[in-house]
């Protein structure tokens, strides 16, 4: 630089001043710039990594943490002028920007969801710094959170209530299971139940259809007998009725009995009876 040439890597952009004026940038390359009169200053445009230190932290719940992230930050190719213009050690500023930034995002925020919500936080980091320092031609690309460590008796208060919690839900979950499990038997009973309930309709249905039809066909079948009977005594005469009424008049004589008591109809079936002996008596006609 004493003779006036700059060497500019491809990663760089040279950063031009006459008489501490802003006259431009350089790409890379070879530069001459007159000694005294100009005036470059390199800054580099690859993505620095920032690990920004451990430090305590006030939660909104007034519980003190220790934290620690890292940064990924790069200058803006087309405001690098702002690099050297805008601010002394934007490196620097970045940092203290990160410590103030971070403070006042955990400050607002409750241990349990700082523990719980570190995409949030990471996030809410990232837009509240990259606000900030556009100004310097600086763009935070990303910001990640790598502990939250509270005090060790939170920590054990902490366990307590993840062991407290642990068993609860198991005990939850059991309960649930044993009341499914209930639910499950008395649905099973109630089915068996309506089953065996449908079962024996059917088998009561079943029953008195057969019953009904077997009392049918007695029916058909008496009525069948009836019917035949009075077609075989309808064509039978008078004796042949005689004959039969006599046969039921000698079961009677065989049964102890003392006293008969005949009807009135006796007389003239024996008339035809008397009349059929005598129409048997002789050949020329009379009776004996």
């Amino acid at each position: 630089m004493a003779f006036g040439l700059i060497l500019v890597q491809q990663y760089q952009r040279l950063v031009v001043q006459k008489f501490g004026t802003f006259t431009g940038t350089r790409r890379s390359g070879l530069h001459f710039l007159m000694p005294i009169v100009y005036h470059g200053t390199k800054v580099d445009l690859r993505e620095r990594v920032q690990r920004v230190p451990t430090q305590k932290y006030i939660t909104a719940d007034n519980v003190v943490v220790d934290m620690d992230f890292v940064i990924y930050y790069r200058v803006i190719e087309d405001m690098a002028e702002r690099a050297v213009l805008e601010v002394q050690n934007f490196e620097l500023a970045v940092v203290n920007l990160a410590f103030a930034t971070l403070r006042a995002v955990i400050g607002s925020t409750t241990l349990s969801d700082a523990l719980a919500e570190r995409e949030r936080i990471r996030d809410a980091l990232q837009v509240r710094m990259d606000e900030v320092t556009e100004r310097w031609g600086v763009k935070i690309s990303q910001v990640e959170i790598n502990e939250i460590d509270p005090p060790p008796g939170v920590k054990a208060a902490m366990e307590r209530e993840k062991s407290a919690e642990a068993i609860k839900t198991a005990e939850i979950t059991e309960s649930e299971g044993a009341r499914q499990s209930q639910i499950n038997r008395a649905e099973g009973e109630k089915q068996s139940n309506i089953l065996t309930a449908e079962g024996e309709r059917q088998s009561e249905i079943l029953r008195a259809e057969g019953e009904q039809q077997a009392a049918v066909l007695r029916a058909q079948g008496f009525s069948e007998a009836l019917e035949r009977i009075n077609a075989v005594a309808s064509s039978a005469d008078g004796r042949t009725m005689s004959l039969q009424y006599f046969e039921t008049l000698k079961g009677l004589g065989d049964s102890p009995s003392t006293k008969w008591i005949f009807p009135m109809e006796f007389t003239s079936m024996l008339g035809n009876f008397l009349g059929m002996g005598g129409s048997r008596g002789n050949g020329d006609g009379k009776s004996d």
